[in-house]
């Protein structure tokens, strides 16, 4: 099955030049994926992964990448992180009505992790939620990759402010 996902990462203080890591993640199987190297430090590369599993997809790219850039630290994996026109956008419907959808029923609707003038849901929970209505088809490709980045994300998070076992 093909997954496609983006990892971003904090790049090392040593890191080398971009051109030089541009060739050390091809050498080291990252070349099924685009890099964008916008910001000075850091570094995301959007994956299309043809694997077994998500989990699979995403272990092998992670491992890629750490293996030609040691000390890279991920910083988030996506599809994880979304507001309302993202879920919109991936069930092929309007924000319009991705809202409208979220109002009428905000008592059973995904609690978000951020809710302030921009709210923002784990996509994983809204997917969740969406196929529980059995309204929308939600491929199963994307749903398995959102409840996996999920997790990453949560782990990476607990990891760093230390509170995961080592």
């Amino acid at each position: 099955m093909e997954y496609h996902f983006t990892l971003r990462f904090k790049l090392p203080d040593h890191a080398e030049n971009i051109d030089v890591l541009l060739e050390r993640l091809a050498e080291a199987g990252c070349d099924d994926a685009l890099v964008g190297a916008g910001m000075a430090g850091k570094l995301a590369l959007e994956f299309t992964r043809d694997a077994d599993a998500a989990s699979l997809a995403i272990q092998t790219a992670l491992d890629n990448v750490l293996s030609a850039i040691p000390g890279a630290q991920l910083m988030e994996a996506a599809p994880d992180f979304v507001g309302l026109t993202d879920v919109a956008e991936i069930i092929g419907v309007s924000r319009q009505n991705m809202r409208k959808l979220m109002l009428s029923h905000s008592p059973q609707f995904p609690l978000p992790v951020h809710d302030g003038k921009t709210a923002i849901w784990h996509l994983a929970d809204v997917l969740e939620w969406l196929s529980q209505r059995g309204t929308y088809a939600v491929p199963a490709a994307t749903h398995d990759l959102a409840q996996v980045t999920r997790r990453l994300n949560l782990q990476e998070s607990l990891q760093r402010y230390g509170y995961a076992d080592d």
